[in-house]
């Protein structure tokens, strides 16, 4: 046999080799079976935090895996003494998503209503939801889903009887209808440090409330859930960044570091009157910032130069 023939005598048993292969292969996912995407795939319906709430991709979305925003714990808060605190201011402030410094609040793919609600649903043992800001008549998430969710009667031909029959629908909460979220903290001076100190004592959502009709009844406050409990979650939500997808902070990081435009609403006073109850429009805006003004002044005049 010539050199030439048995070169493709060869070529051909490496292409045979080659196809069987690739037919064996086929026939491996031929049941209409994906190959798995990773070794290990989460249960349906099972997400952890710091998931969006639609649950998460079944394959990698990214070009690597991301741990740290999973095993990112919120930092600690130094140790207060009652004796150290010789000065103390209660505010209650809010936060309007559409101001263009909060737009990560409304951010589509996980809007931050989303993430509070999935909180408290994922973690209901250890987050406690309440009705009211002093955190005395508490609330389950179950109450709150019932809620926000809305009844309705419909009429909807049937073709069998030939007539329009009544029929029960739920409406799902639409997240577009919070605008606003309050906050509640408390502002202290500690001598021991001195340093101004503020924490995040509860937050509640905002919702517009609308009728059957479709008119405007006004605003409500969802629910109020403590803060210092949801830390340890809200450190593994990322905060969207239009700058550096690679570097984003947390939703912790956001209300720590004051990452947000608000005003305030309310002050610790003698007639536990709010703001809007004695200033409307431009001169509610300005006994805000004259609260603002107070607070830093008062730092400011601690010290001489």
């Amino acid at each position: 046999m010539k050199p030439i023939l048995k070169f493709a005598l060869i070529l051909l048993l490496f292409a045979l080799n080659y196809w069987l292969a690739v037919a064996q292969k086929n026939e491996t996912y031929d049941n209409n079976t994906p190959p798995p995407a990773s070794e290990t795939t989460p249960d349906k319906g099972q997400t952890e935090p710091g998931s969006q709430a639609n649950g998460e991709p079944l394959v990698r979305d990214g070009a690597y895996d991301k741990h740290i925003s999973k095993e990112r714990k919120p930092l600690a808060y130094a140790p207060l003494r009652e004796a150290d605190i010789f000065w103390q201011k209660r505010i209650w402030r809010v936060i309007d998503t559409r101001q263009k410094m909060n737009q990560p609040f409304t951010y589509p793919p996980q809007p931050f209503i989303g993430i509070l609600l999935a909180i408290a649903k994922e973690h209901k043992d250890k987050v406690h939801l309440f009705i009211d800001d002093e955190f005395k008549q508490p609330v389950s998430i179950d109450e709150v889903e019932k809620r926000l969710g809305s009844i309705d009667t419909v009429q909807v031909y049937d073709p069998d009887k030939d007539e329009y029959i009544s029929k029960v629908v739920k409406n799902d909460f639409n997240w577009t209808t919070v605008n606003l979220f309050r906050l509640k903290e408390d502002w202290m001076f500690d001598e021991q440090t001195s340093t101004m100190i503020v924490r995040i004592l509860g937050i509640a959502p905002i919702r517009d409330v609308i009728d059957d009709n479709g008119n405007y009844r006004g605003q409500e406050a969802m629910f109020w859930a403590y803060y210092p409990e949801l830390r340890e979650y809200l450190a593994k939500y990322d905060v969207f960044s239009p700058f550096n997808n690679a570097i984003t902070l947390s939703w912790d990081d956001v209300f720590e570091m004051r990452h947000f435009a608000s005003y305030i609403m309310k002050e610790s006073n003698i007639h536990d009157r709010r703001i809007q109850e004695y200033a409307t429009g431009r001169d509610a805006l300005l006994e805000s910032e004259n609260i603002k003004k107070e607070i830093m002044e008062f730092e400011h005049n601690l010290w001489s130069y």
